[in-house]
């Protein structure tokens, strides 16, 4: 697979289920010990029954594999299993409780929560469920008791505060509650979320003076809101309903044009906007107790919402959702964690979940569609995002969506048609926020082989966002792919490697042009760095050992072309690959040019790139005579791919260069129909 393919289907990868899972296969290892095997046993997993494991080390066992595995469901069923053999474990209790929690499993967790809340090893997160589920029920004393805890860390010393103080105002006492928000003493992240909180629970209690002064000073708060992006949003869209509800029209559109300003195109604001534009009058999100406090959870939930921290934040989210199980935010924010564990079919369900009256329903019938081609239900996507389109033909991102549908299933015609109907929508004056439809537009008629029509989209995409790095990557490796605007080409990705000097893709891309300049040793170090940043990608490892082939570390190339067939390449990648482990590279037909400066040192990142002359243009002093026949140039085709077609080996274009004068200084492209001589 060639680098840009490699970054047209990068993170489009089918998501499917694990037919055999270890945990799955360690239990079924022991029921196969100790039961008689039928030649005619069907070995799959499919039917697995947890509650044919036999004992409780085997179930424990297990559960924790399939813990590991992310399998939540099959955890749940063998930690259950194992509960039976042993009810008083409380260890396993704590694990299932847990678990239960992160699944969503509310009233089971509730439940093994009131056994263990004496125990300090979990107390903690016994109590805030118990507390929650209290306010639930309107047991508001109740609550108040159980979220009377001084935490043993800064943030659960706010989430307690926070949440008892809405326990107090479901207990009509609207100053303790204030008074509890007002108390909290921590570090300076504290007051984005007690200002915000503190405006809610005014706005609630009648005081409106108040709320418009406590959400007026959040969204004019921007140090905090890098911090807490969702809760400053939020105090955008509640300060505009608030103002629209008072009758302060044009105070509204200023709340809305505030978050606006710091989240251009969140669609949200926008539906929201649209529908005080037409007249209508929001209701507030916060009304009650239960409200109040599920937004205390996905508040902090969301802000919390980084890599690392992906089952604290289920927890919270899941504990906002029993509290207020129609929340849009939160059910949107769970269906995305779902998505990022491989579990489209559970994002699905919380997609649909969303209220269809909702500013956020549009957000999640795009998501849907996305997940439904997840699932290999292409059509049904097709037609959903098609239908998304209809609906509003304005709306960029169902172009988008549909767009990453149709790539990832290699319909590049339908691709491009989308995105011109896409420009049309956008009419004779785009903005900055329209460079990715010129950008997706250039990519589908790049891989239709039409040039012509991708590089003018490229340089459009680039005109409205000059430092995009994806843009800037994929024109100049094009170019340097088709030995046209070699510096230029160079400079764009050196760029777009200093702009994000941690994507694997990039430093990937800056690499393989090295190589494809025949500068082995630079491409070396180019690539070893993209292996370190995505070290499971097994594109960027063939090319790591191509270029570890061509520096002459032979043994070290086919380790690393070895390691590549270990991370499911391409399909039609894998014989290629096979074939350099046992053969390796072909040799060079000549000495390749070089990249590097005349001191034979490679530039900075930020440096120029001087190419010397005749190493640029291919040029070798003795070309050696070969015999040739004319080849009639075909729409779509670089040197590469010529080469690659005729020869045998893309890397053979070098060939073709010094066959073909007017080729050699790098700024005359190639053309349909144009006659070229080749070996």
């Amino acid at each position: 697979m060639d680098s840009l393919s490699m970054r047209i289907d990068m993170g489009a990868g089918k998501m499917r289920p694990k037919l055999f899972t270890l945990a799955a296969s360690i239990v079924m290892a022991g029921m196969l010990a100790t039961q008689p095997v039928s030649a005619n046993d069907d070995a799959s997993v499919d039917t697995f029954d947890s509650g044919r494991v036999a004992s409780f080390a085997g179930a424990l066992l297990a559960g924790r594999t399939a813990e590991a595995d992310r399998d939540a469901e099959t955890a749940i069923d063998l930690y259950r299993t194992a509960l039976r053999f042993d009810a008083d474990n409380t260890d396993l209790q704590q694990r299932l409780m847990v678990l239960l929690f992160n699944n969503g499993n509310f009233d089971e967790g509730v439940a093994l929560a009131e056994k263990l809340k004496g125990d300090p090893t979990i107390e903690s997160t016994a109590r805030l469920a118990l507390g929650i589920n209290a306010v639930r029920q309107r047991e508001f004393k109740n609550a108040q008791n159980l979220l009377d805890y001084a935490g043993v860390n800064d943030l659960e010393r706010l989430l307690h505060g926070l949440l008892q103080s809405w326990a107090y105002f479901g207990d009509r006492k609207g100053d303790q509650a204030q008074e509890t928000i007002d108390a909290l003493e921590g570090p300076e992240w504290y007051g984005i979320f007690k200002t915000f909180h503190s405006a809610a629970l005014q706005e609630a209690l009648g005081n409106t003076d108040g709320a418009r002064r406590l959400y007026t000073a959040v969204i004019t708060d921007q140090n905090s809101a890098g911090m807490a992006p969702d809760t400053y949003i939020a105090a955008s869209m509640s300060l505009a309903g608030m103002e629209k509800r008072l009758g302060n029209e044009q105070r509204a559109k200023d709340a809305l044009a505030t978050g606006t300003a710091f989240a251009p195109g969140y669609a949200p604001l926008r539906a929201l906007q649209e529908r005080i534009e037409a007249g209508e009058t929001p209701k507030a999100s916060i009304r009650n107790s239960a409200q109040g406090a599920s937004a205390v959870l996905y508040t902090i939930g969301s802000a919390l919402n980084r890599s690392g921290a992906e089952d604290f934040v289920a927890i919270y989210l899941n504990f906002a959702r029993a509290l207020d199980p129609k929340n849009a935010g939160t059910l949107i924010m769970l269906g995305a964690l779902l998505e990022n564990q491989g579990k489209p079919e559970a994002a699905i369900a919380l997609y649909e979940a969303v209220p269809e009256g909702s500013i956020f329903h549009r957000v999640s019938e795009l998501q849907l569609g996305l997940n439904l081609s997840d699932l290999d239900r292409l059509d049904e996507a097709k037609q959903h995002l098609r239908d998304l389109i209809e609906i509003d033909p304005t709306d960029m991102r169902a172009y988008l969506a549909y767009g990453s549908v149709l790539s990832q299933a290699k319909s590049y015609r339908e691709m491009a048609d989308n995105y011109d109907r896409a420009v049309q929508a956008i009419g004779v004056l785009p903005d900055q926020s329209h460079w990715n439809i010129f950008y997706q537009r250039g990519i589908a008629y790049e891989r239709l082989k039409e040039w012509e029509k991708a590089e003018p989209n490229f340089e459009r995409a680039l005109e409205l966002n000059p430092n995009q790095p994806q843009v800037m990557n994929y024109l100049g490796y094009s170019w340097i792919d088709m030995n046209i605007h070699l510096d230029e080409g160079m400079e764009l990705i050196r760029e777009a490697v200093r702009l994000r000097p941690n994507d694997g893709y990039i430093v990937d891309s800056l690499g393989w042009a090295y190589y494809r300049l025949g500068d082995y040793e630079n491409a070396v170090e180019e690539l070893e760095r993209a292996v370190e940043i995505r070290p499971g990608d097994p594109t960027i490892n063939d090319h790591l050992g191509d270029a570890y082939w061509r520096a002459g570390r032979k043994t070290e190339a086919r380790y690393q072309w070895e390691r590549s067939l270990t991370m499911e390449p391409e399909l039609t990648e894998i014989p290629k690959i096979k074939s350099k482990i046992a053969k390796g590279l072909p040799d060079l037909p000549a000495k390749a040019p070089s990249a590097s400066n005349s001191d034979g040192q490679k530039n900075d990142i930020d440096g120029s790139l001087k190419l010397d002359e005749s190493k640029k243009n291919g040029m070798i002093e003795d070309v050696p005579a070969t015999q040739t026949t004319e080849y009639e140039v075909k729409p779509g085709q670089t040197l590469w791919t010529i080469a690659d077609e005729v020869l045998g080996d893309g890397e053979r274009y070098r060939e073709i260069i010094l066959l073909n004068p007017s080729l050699r200084n790098g700024k005359e492209t190639i053309h349909p129909g144009q006659i070229i001589l080749i070996p």
